[in-house]
C-alpha cells in the first residue's frame, strides 16, 4: 500500500539544541501531509518531544550521515511512502514548505529537487558584510554545479543578497544534502546513499550517480529554508568539518574526476597530512 504523504528524513547527532526551530516550523505547516522520521545517531541521547507532529525517532549506531539517511529511507519505503525529503535539522522554514515541496515532487517525478537555502540570520560566513536589513536574505544555495578541475560542488549565489535574481526554476548538477527531494523511482534507478563517505560529499556522489542513471536534478526556488550552517559538526571551519571535507573530497575525486584532477588531489592531500604532522 502506497502512502502519498511526504516522508521527512532527519538525521540527528548530539546537537539537540537546534531542533526547536525545526520542530516549530513543522508544527506550523498548513499542509499536514508529512511524516517525520528522526534517525538519532547520538552517543549521549536525549528524548525528543515531537509534540503533535506525526513522526517517530529511530536510534541507530553512528556509521555516518549517509547511513542515517539510508535507515530513514528504508523505513519509509517499508511503510509504503513514495515521496522523500532529506533535510538537516539546523534549519527552519515558513508554513507553506510542505505544500510547496509536495507540489514540486509530484510535478517533477523521477528527479532530484533542491530548494532555495538562505543563511539563518547570524550564521552568515561573512558576518560583517551585510546590513541588518539584509539578514535572512543572504543566499547559501540557489543551485549547484560540479567543478571537475577541483572536485568541488560550488553553490550558485552563495553569499549574495537575494533581490529576486534566483527565482527561476532550473536544471542543475548538484543538490545539497541539507534539502533534497525525490521519489521512490529515483531510488529504484540510483540506489541508496553511499555510506563509505561517513560525512560530506555523500550528496555529491548521489547526484553524480543519479545523473549517470538519467535522473534530472532541479533547483526549485519555491521551496525555501533558512540554514544554521554546519551546526551538527561544530560550525564551518571546525576540525571535524575540515577533516571530512578533505578526506571525502579526495574519495569523490578519485572515484569520478579526470586523471589530472586525481593527481592534484593526491598531491594536496599528502601535503596537508605532512603539514598537519609537523
Amino acid at each position: 500500500m502506497t502512502n502519498s504523504k511526504l516522508a521527512l528524513i532527519n538525521v540527528i547527532y548530539e546537537n539537540y539544541t537546534v531542533l526547536g526551530d525545526f520542530l516549530k516550523s513543522l508544527l506550523n505547516q498548513t499542509n499536514k501531509d508529512f511524516y517525520l522520521i528522526n534517525i538519532d545517531l547520538s552517543i549521549h541521547r536525549s528524548a525528543i518531544n515531537l509534540n503533535k507532529i506525526a513522526g517517530e525517532t529511530i536510534y541507530s549506531e553512528n556509521k555516518g550521515y549517509a547511513h542515517g539517511v539510508n535507515v530513514g529511507l528504508k523505513k519509509a519505503i517499508k511503510d509504503g511512502y513514495e515521496y522523500f525529503c532529506i533535510l538537516n535539522n539546523d534549519i527552519y522554514f515558513k508554513k507553506d514548505f510542505i505544500q510547496n515541496a509536495l507540489n514540486s515532487i509530484r510535478k517533477h517525478s523521477t528527479s532530484i529537487i533542491g530548494g532555495k537555502i538562505y543563511y539563518a540570520p547570524g550564521y552568515e560566513y561573512h558576518k560583517d558584510r551585510y546590513k541588518k536589513s539584509d539578514l535572512g536574505k543572504v543566499i547559501w544555495y540557489a543551485g549547484g554545479s560540479v567543478d571537475w578541475n577541483h572536485a568541488l560542488t560550488p553553490h550558485s549565489g552563495v553569499d549574495e543578497i537575494d533581490r529576486g535574481q534566483f527565482n527561476t526554476f532550473k536544471k542543475v548538477e548538484f543538490a545539497n544534502g541539507a534539502l533534497v527531494l525525490f521519489d521512490k523511482s529515483v531510488i529504484n534507478k540510483v540506489g541508496f546513499w553511499d555510506e563509505s563517505y561517513f560525512l560530506y560529499f555523500e550528496d555529491a556522489d548521489f547526484c553524480v550517480r543519479a545523473k549517470k542513471a538519467g535522473v534530472k536534478i532541479y533547483y526549485d526556488p519555491a521551496i525555501v529554508i533558512w540554514h544554521k550552517v554546519s551546526q551538527s559538526t561544530g560550525g564551518s571551519g571546525s576540525n571535524i568539518h575540515q577533516k571530512y571535507q578533505r578526506k571525502n573530497r579526495l574519495k569523490f575525486g578519485l572515484k569520478y574526476a579526470p586523471l589530472r584532477t586525481k593527481l592534484h588531489l593526491i598531491k594536496n592531500y599528502v601535503f596537508d597530512l605532512l603539514s598537519f604532522r609537523t
